[in-house]
């Protein structure tokens, strides 16, 4: 059996919303980058103590409130590694380098001008997508479609995803400019349910692939943005989600819906299977809603996806 290194990471938030991170010692391996804080797991030993014992260690400090982010793997033909990864929104203590490390509270808006490993691209991902994503309904127009979604963050939405298959080009461009003027003002993360073609025409940040679009992409430079994400179903899908390279995912159904009741779900069994395999952040989509969003990230979800939970 192949040895398994199991580390625990730590994206950590201050009160003003900042992450803290921490700058390797320059003579050991990708010295000079930054990186989330946290360590090896010892044998047996529970992941979140093993991250609050790292934390004090290296920080000072002592986690009251954590949970689940992303899991990483990552198999080798000697070793697989598991990169566990626990959001820590409260904590007791001021945080300092124990060790000598540089350390930096840093806004979500800033971490792009950070250079990190590769490895944890896919956590600074999650640390910055929302937990909560809105799938838009249909509406007739741009002011309409404006109104919902006003409405849907008043109800907790934290970012949206626009999907109007029934409108012609001319009607969805006008829906799209309209709410990315609002999303950007508002800072509401925003991709768009569409061809690669025209999210770059409107130059738009984020783009999310339906399952055929995701099959047939050749290359992750097709698209102009910064966010790429897609729809998957199954393994198959998945595998070519992350070999393409896109940010994140949806996940689907997991449970029964009422748009599709005749598909069968693939229940949260099955779901925590595929997402354990899984390099990428993916959102739970099928039935859920805030009643299933702490289920979800037990399961290892970056969040849920929805429309009727939020869109009216």
């Amino acid at each position: 059996m192949a040895k398994l290194i199991h580390v625990a990471a730590a994206v950590i938030l201050n009160a003003q919303g900042q992450i803290l991170l921490a700058r390797r010692p320059e003579d050991k391996h990708q010295g000079g980058l930054w990186e989330f804080p946290g360590g090896k797991v010892e044998p047996a030993e529970p992941v979140v103590e093993a991250l609050a014992r790292e934390l004090d260690e290296e920080l000072g400090i002592q986690i009251t409130t954590a949970r689940p982010l992303i899991q990483i793997p990552h198999h080798y033909p000697d070793k697989s590694v598991l990169l566990d990864v626990y959001e820590v929104s409260a904590f007791e203590g001021e945080a300092y380098g124990r060790e000598g490390q540089p350390i930096a509270w840093v806004d979500r808006s800033e971490l792009a001008g950070y250079e990190f490993p590769a490895a944890n691209k896919p956590i600074v991902a999650a640390a910055l997508l929302p937990s909560r994503l809105m799938i838009t309904g249909e509406c007739d127009n741009a002011e309409q479609y404006l109104g919902a979604l006003q409405g849907g963050v008043s109800r907790g939405a934290e970012g949206v995803m626009l999907r109007a298959k029934h409108l012609a080009d001319d009607s969805f461009i006008d829906v799209a400019r309209s709410m990315q003027e609002f999303c950007r003002k508002q800072g509401i993360f925003l991709t768009l349910n569409t061809c690669v073609e025209l999210a770059n025409e409107l130059d738009v940040d984020g783009l999310h692939l339906s399952s055929a679009r995701l099959m047939a992409m050749d290359s992750r430079e097709q698209f102009s943005g910064r966010w790429l994400s897609a729809s998957c179903h199954n393994e198959e899908e998945l595998a070519k989600a992350q070999a393409l390279g896109v940010d994140f995912v949806t996940l689907s159904p997991v449970a029964v819906t009422t748009s599709h009741p005749d598909t069968p779900p693939m229940g949260w069994e099955r779901f925590t299977e595929l997402v354990a395999e899984t390099t990428l952040p993916v959102y739970a989509l099928g039935g859920m809603g805030e009643h299933t969003l702490h289920q979800a990230w037990d399961a290892g979800a970056q969040g849920v996806a929805a429309i009727s939970a939020w869109w009216e």
